[in-house]
């Protein structure tokens, strides 16, 4: 049964003659990890600031908890923890004043569980703020969110600048401490390779609407590069092609729907290759693929066999 926790349905917004979003729909289940995937100025940190009613729509209509996050703000975001890569502190304060200071806005604020995420995160509660490394404070940000126990986590590109030990750290603590209790996960990351491991669901934004949205495994299992002779590309209807090039006396496809083409090629005797891509490739092959395009480019390097 659909329990959505986060619904857009043709929600449009501009900034003067800028359309950032046009007519966008995703709907988010209860209790699953969402990764919000799109390139920069794609529109996923306006789409974020309207879940939090910091920003209203033009057109559409938003739902978060079953509630209008323009017109019940103060209640959403008491039930939604919220972590940025871009998200700034009070750099005079302790790490324990200032969980503290959060503390009252949040009626459901659990002191006791702040300290254990404290402790598990390892921040130091008795540095200043602006003495924390870029991992401490992102850990911190972390405490801040999760301390009131939310139903919905959003998580905007915050492990953007970290080195890659500490996001993998960081992505082991999403796992833990939020997929582990059940909770319900909003996450926008450019690192899309390590969102893939944690990610029940994706959707891709591109040009202000979302062209894809699925579950990670059927997304790897419909999406997939073939090799095969240059003439052969002809057997198959273009549209399936998200993206096609030169690779030596071959032609590189990826393809959406690719067990239809599979099946295609075998009927027709057309010898070909099939290879497993990363979610950083699908998504490539999205929003910059050259579809049914004739390339007149070099030859470039392809996904290898894995």
């Amino acid at each position: 049964m659909s329990d959505p926790v986060i619904e857009f349905e043709a929600v449009s917004k501009s900034f003067r003659r800028n359309q950032v979003l046009r007519e966008m729909s995703l709907q988010v289940e209860r209790g699953h990890t969402f990764a919000f995937l799109g390139r920069n100025g794609a529109g996923k940190t306006t789409a974020i600031r309207m879940l939090l009613g910091l920003l209203d729509r033009d057109a559409g209509e938003i739902s978060v908890l079953g509630l209008d996050p323009t017109r019940q703000p103060l209640e959403l975001r008491a039930r939604v923890g919220y972590l940025a890569e871009d998200q700034t502190m009070y750099g005079w304060m302790r790490a324990a004043e200032m969980l503290s200071f959060i503390a009252p806005f949040y009626p459901t604020w659990d002191h006791d569980l702040a300290q254990k995420y404290a402790r598990e995160f390892e921040v130091p509660l008795q540095t200043k703020i602006k003495h924390l490394s870029k991992g401490q404070n992102v850990r911190l940000g972390l405490v801040l969110a999760l301390a009131h126990r939310p139903e919905l986590v959003i998580l905007d590109d915050p492990a953007l600048g970290l080195d890659p030990i500490m996001r993998k750290q960081f992505n082991r603590d999403l796992i833990t401490h939020l997929q582990g209790e059940g909770r319900t996960v909003f996450y926008s990351s450019h690192l899309l390779y390590e969102v893939e491991p944690v990610a029940d669901e994706v959707a891709i934004l591109d040009q202000g609407s979302i062209i894809r949205q699925c579950s990670t495994e059927e997304l790897r299992q419909d999406v997939k590069q073939i090799m095969l002779a240059r003439e052969a590309v002809a057997v198959l209807d273009g549209k399936s092609i998200l993206d096609k090039r030169p690779n030596g006396q071959e032609m590189a496809i990826v393809v959406e729907g690719a067990e239809a083409a599979i099946a295609k090629f075998q009927s027709e005797g057309v010898e070909h290759r099939v290879i497993d891509l990363n979610l950083d490739e699908i998504f490539e092959a999205y929003v910059v693929g050259q579809g049914d395009e004739e390339s007149t480019a070099a030859a470039e390097p392809v996904a290898s066999p894995r």
